[in-house]
């Protein structure tokens, strides 16, 4: 049975085809339904002229909640079989871990790369992004390429001399494993990279195979859009600033709207969650970036995020980071929680290093479902030297585009603000329905 839906786009007609096919494990299946009528599907998103993009999942969802969270690194049985007999190179951090147990801890595990090693898969070489392999390195720390003392293995740098994968740096590889926990924000970088690693690859006509973790910010759609005159490393796609998808469904969205070269040479497989929704609450068994060191700091994240394009600091320089806020220019008597930033693991030379600043400690906040501008905008409003309060090209940046800074400028409210952005949030969710796995 075939079930075909047709879309049109301005840019590329879109099929999303599920067709029936046996539950051979090194098959591109998705399997999903209740637990006493399960099917194997495959999805290819292509356009009308083209047959070649693969972008496919094994889906297993299940309606019993009780059930363990399998992360997608720990259905070994599903991706170890195509990777026999060939030279892989892993794209992966900290966060790259198979689980012994489960809630999910980093005592209780192995890393990917430990265990590929040990099942005698022939890993070449590992692919790291912002922070490093070992997650010990600055935000926007450029990092060299090197060698891992514990595995011998070389490690290339995809945030050093390049971010995207040179066709050299991939020349004698077979296939790529990706393998990175995101948060769902759009200026956190791991989504940049992937994006360039499935480009790279389809250029050079190699597979992917990317292991899916839950998104701990999957509950909710929020921000605004990036307009793609302000793309870069912090942005590459027009997306919210929240957009509520695992990283193996933003992949899929990657390809199917076309937003990379060669994507019709895209060959795309998503090992996928099992017993996951996007609204079980995932603590994070390990810091996915150095400073993201808690569920707090990851819930806060999006909103508190807006202050790396300014002068306020945001927790760098504590064990604090995106749970506080605060500089010397903000008035004691409206920010009364004090606090002076160090440098320490993660962030050398952190803003307002070694001054005491007033700002406020939001770590009893209630669990976030919506982005919040207030504090942005409490900041702005007492700050002493308004005129330097944005460090303008980087919250661009961050922002996605210039309209916010000036809607912040003229005393725009947020609910205001936040009604400029719904129409692009809606347009979004429209597009994201098409990619969704779970």
């Amino acid at each position: 049975m075939v079930n075909l839906f047709f879309k049109n786009t301005l840019f590329l007609t879109l099929f999303l085809i599920i067709s029936c096919v046996n539950g051979n494990e090194s098959d591109h299946a998705l399997t999903q339904g209740s637990p006493d009528s399960r099917e194997s599907r495959k999805l290819d998103f292509a356009k009308a002229d083209s047959s070649k993009t693969k972008a496919s999942a094994q889906v297993k969802n299940s309606e019993n909640r009780d059930k363990e969270l399998l992360v997608a690194a720990n259905q070994t049985e599903k991706y170890v079989p195509l990777l026999e007999g060939k030279r892989v190179g892993i794209v992966t951090n900290p966060s790259g871990l198979i689980f012994k147990s489960y809630p999910h801890t980093a005592e209780e595990s192995t890393h990917i790369v430990d265990s590929l090693l040990k099942r005698k898969i022939k890993v070449t070489k590992v692919f790291s992004p912002e922070h490093g392999f070992r997650g010990d390195k600055d935000a926007g720390e450029k990092i060299k390429d090197g060698t891992d003392p514990k595995t011998g293995l070389p490690i290339v740098s995809l945030h050093g001399k390049n971010k995207k994968p040179t066709q050299e740096q991939l020349h004698d590889l077979d296939i790529l494993v990706f393998d990175i926990q995101d948060v769902g924000v759009r200026f956190y970088t791991y989504i940049s990279t992937l994006t360039y690693v499935i480009e790279a690859a389809a250029e050079k006509g190699i597979p992917v195979i990317l292991l899916d973790r839950p998104n701990p910010n999957a509950h909710y759609i929020d921000g605004p859009t990036l307009e793609k005159e302000h793309r870069s490393f912090l942005g590459m796609h027009p997306v919210p600033l929240v957009y509520g998808m695992t990283i193996g469904e933003y992949a899929t969205m990657v390809i199917g709207e076309q937003w990379i070269d060669y994507s019709e040479q895209a060959d795309l497989t998503i090992i996928a969650l099992e017993n996951w929704n996007r609204e079980m609450k995932y603590h994070l068994p390990v810091r996915p970036s150095p400073n993201l060191p808690n569920d707090k700091s990851i819930n806060l994240y999006p909103s508190l995020g807006f202050f790396e394009g300014t002068h306020i600091n945001a927790g760098r320089g504590t064990e604090m980071q995106f749970q506080i806020f605060g500089s010397s220019k903000l008035p004691v008597h409206k920010f009364p929680f004090t606090y002076t930033p160090q440098p320490n693991f993660g962030s050398k030379s952190p803003k307002e290093n070694g001054e005491i600043c007033q700002g406020w400690d939001l770590r009893t906040t209630e669990y976030m479902s919506s982005v919040n501008l207030e504090w942005l905008i409490e900041a702005y409003m007492n700050y002493t030297d308004k005129e330097n309060f944005f460090k303008t090209a980087s919250f661009t940046l961050h922002a996605g585009n210039t309209k916010l800074q000036k809607q912040i400028e003229e005393g725009y409210t947020f609910k205001e603000i936040k009604r400029s952005w719904i129409k692009d949030t809606e347009n979004f969710k429209q597009i994201r329905k098409n990619y969704l796995l779970y």
